[in-house]
C-alpha cells in the first residue's frame, strides 16, 4: 500500500464517521506518523510506508474517530504563528482569541511610558497570549497565572520553545490571589483575560471532542457564565494603575452583560466592545478612571 492509499483510505473511515474535514485531518495525521509536513507528505505519495507507520496511523484514526481533538494527538496547534504544544492540560488556544493579543498590544502602542509597561495575565492556560506578547513586545513585565500547575507546566514547556521563558513570571492561583494588595502599590498597567465564560447547564451539548477532552475547569463560567467575570471586574480596580486597561475576552451575546458589570463597579470609563472577523462581539476593553 502506497502513502496516497493510505492517506485515501483513512479519508474515506474518517469520512464515514461523519470527522468534520475528514481529508484534512487524514493528511496531518498521516504526515504525524510518518514524521513529515503536509508538504513532504505529498512528495512521498508514491512510497511505502513501514508497517509500524500504519499502526501509528490506525491508532492515530481510532482514536479521533473516538472524539478526541486532533490537535491534541498532533500535539501541537498555531496561534499568532506560534507552534504550540498543547494536551489534554489545556484549553486549545482558538483563532478568535488572538484578538485578545491585538487589543492588548494596541493598547501598549498608544500609551507612552517611562517605565517597562506591567502586564498581568489572568488563567494563561497553554501560555498562548502571554507568549504572544512578549515575543512582538520588548521589554514588557509579564506575569501569568493559572489555577492548574498542570497548565502552567506546559506554557513554561511553550515560553521556552518559543524562547521567551525569561520574560514570563509564570504563577499558580486562582485569580488575583497569589497578589498582595497595596494602596501605594498598583502593579499592573494592562490586566487581560479568557475566562471560562460558558454556561453551565450548555456544557453537556457541546460536541464531544470539547465536553470528553478538554478540561471543564476552562470552559465552565458557573450558572449564567459570568461567574469569573464578576471576580475579575470587582477585583482588578484593586491592581490596575490608574488609567490601566481590563481587556477581556467574552462569549457571544455576553457583551451588555458584561458592560453591566463594569459600569456597576464604577472604577472604568465606559467599556468598548470589539468584534470578532464573523461580526460577533468578542473582547470588552475597559480603561480604569
Amino acid at each position: 500500500m502506497t502513502v496516497l492509499e493510505l492517506l485515501n483510505r483513512s479519508t474515506s473511515t474518517l469520512k464515514n464517521h461523519q470527522i468534520e474535514n475528514p481529508r484534512l485531518n487524514a493528511e496531518l495525521l498521516l504526515a504525524h506518523s510518518l514524521n513529515l509536513d503536509r508538504e513532504g507528505l505529498y512528495r512521498h505519495l508514491p512510497s511505502q510506508p513501514k508497517e509500524r507507520e500504519k499502526e501509528v496511523l490506525e491508532k492515530l484514526i481510532q482514536r479521533r474517530i473516538s472524539g478526541e481533538p486532533l490537535q491534541y494527538l498532533l500535539a501541537r496547534q498555531e496561534f499568532w504563528s506560534i507552534d504550540l504544544k498543547v494536551d489534554p492540560r489545556v484549553f486549545i488556544p482558538r483563532p478568535e482569541t488572538e484578538l485578545l493579543v491585538e487589543q492588548g498590544l494596541l493598547i501598549l502602542s498608544e500609551i507612552s511610558f517611562k517605565r517597562t509597561p506591567s502586564i498581568l495575565e489572568i488563567g494563561t492556560g497553554s501560555g498562548a497570549i502571554v507568549i504572544a506578547l512578549a515575543r512582538e513586545r520588548k521589554p514588557l513585565f509579564l506575569v501569568a497565572t493559572d489555577i492548574s500547575r498542570e497548565a502552567l507546566g506546559l506554557a513554561q514547556e511553550n515560553a521556552k520553545l518559543v524562547g521567551v521563558q525569561d520574560q514570563i513570571n509564570f504563577v499558580n492561583g486562582d485569580l488575583f490571589g497569589p497578589f498582595c494588595f497595596s494602596k501605594e502599590n498598583k502593579l499592573f498597567d494592562l490586566i487581560l483575560s479568557n475566562p471560562p465564560y460558558l454556561i453551565r447547564p450548555e456544557i453537556g451539548s457541546l460536541a464531544k471532542e470539547v465536553k470528553e477532552h478538554e478540561p471543564i475547569i476552562a470552559l465552565d463560567g458557573g450558572e449564567d457564565g459570568l461567574e469569573c467575570y464578576r471576580h475579575l471586574i470587582s477585583q482588578a480596580p484593586f491592581y490596575l494603575r490608574e488609567g490601566g486597561w481590563l481587556l477581556l475576552e467574552i462569549g457571544e451575546g455576553q457583551g451588555s452583560r458584561v458592560f453591566e458589570l463594569i459600569e456597576e463597579e464604577g472604577s472604568f470609563s465606559k467599556p468598548d466592545c470589539i468584534l470578532d472577523l464573523s461580526g460577533i462581539e468578542r473582547v470588552v476593553k475597559a480603561q480604569k478612571k
